[in-house]
């Protein structure tokens, strides 16, 4: 019986990557999947979300997105006041979802949580949870981020993406899980020479004390951001998004 469901769920994992044909290895972090309990659970937080978010892409006029996961849906509570001061005029949508991981992006971008906009810029920032869920190889989750550059750039070919290195996480830098992150860092950072499309900045350095610790002031549980470490954020990428939005 096991083997039988091991045969089955190989075939099911070949025609999967069968229907997203691409040069990247198919594996865990490129499979799309929603996260839920089952496929079939729209009631949950997270469906009801992206039913949502779909509905305000298709509604158009969104010249600014941000992709993501906790790190980046928060910007609608611990980064509320900055996002308002920074992105609201800009005509902008948060498409962070708390707990995504590069596998859960990929299915929203195909299953309509980009359709009806052509954003001149895209800021993303995924990874951690590959990482923080499975501990996923550095090489597997930076497959995950390439593929959801290509899905972004299939759906809207002009808009810009703004690639951020994972944020650092943990109380120093040797922490796990910060290192696995990092390592997943050294390989995006070259995307650009892969994708013109692309722009890398790795604002790590801006959350980390001088001994490269963290503080509970910046990252109140040592990963997600205070309203500090979002002032922190915008702060850092100002000038870039200035220069990528044309303004």
């Amino acid at each position: 019986m096991k083997i039988g469901k091991i045969i089955i769920a190989a075939l099911f994992l070949l025609f999967v990557c069968s229907l997203y044909a691409s040069e990247i290895p198919c594996h865990v972090a490129t499979i799309p999947r929603p996260q839920t309990k089952s496929t079939d659970d729209h009631k949950g937080w997270w469906m009801q979300r992206f039913i949502r978010k779909s509905q305000s892409a298709k509604n158009g006029d969104i010249d600014l997105v941000f992709i993501g996961d906790s790190i980046t849906q928060r910007w609608e509570d611990k980064g509320k006041d900055i996002w308002e001061e920074y992105y609201l005029k800009r005509k902008s949508l948060n498409l962070g979802f708390s707990s995504d991981r590069t596998e859960h992006v990929i299915w929203r971008l195909q299953n309509g949580n980009f359709d009806g906009i052509n954003p001149k810029l895209v800021i993303l920032m995924i990874g951690t949870n590959n990482t923080g869920h499975r501990m996923d190889n550095p090489a597997i989750i930076a497959d995950g981020i390439k593929l959801i550059i290509e899905n972004i750039h299939m759906r809207s070919p002009r808009t810009k993406i703004l690639l951020l290195g994972i944020f650092p996480r943990g109380k120093t830098a040797k922490n796990a899980r910060r290192k696995n992150n990092e390592k997943v860092n050294k390989i995006i950072k070259n995307y650009p020479n892969e994708y013109e499309f692309v722009h890398y900045m790795d604002i790590s350095k801006n959350f980390l004390n001088e001994d490269g610790s963290l503080s509970r002031e910046i990252m109140y549980d040592l990963l997600h951001l205070t309203s500090k470490g979002y002032a922190i954020w915008a702060e850092a990428i100002e000038q870039k998004v200035k220069e990528l939005l044309n303004e």
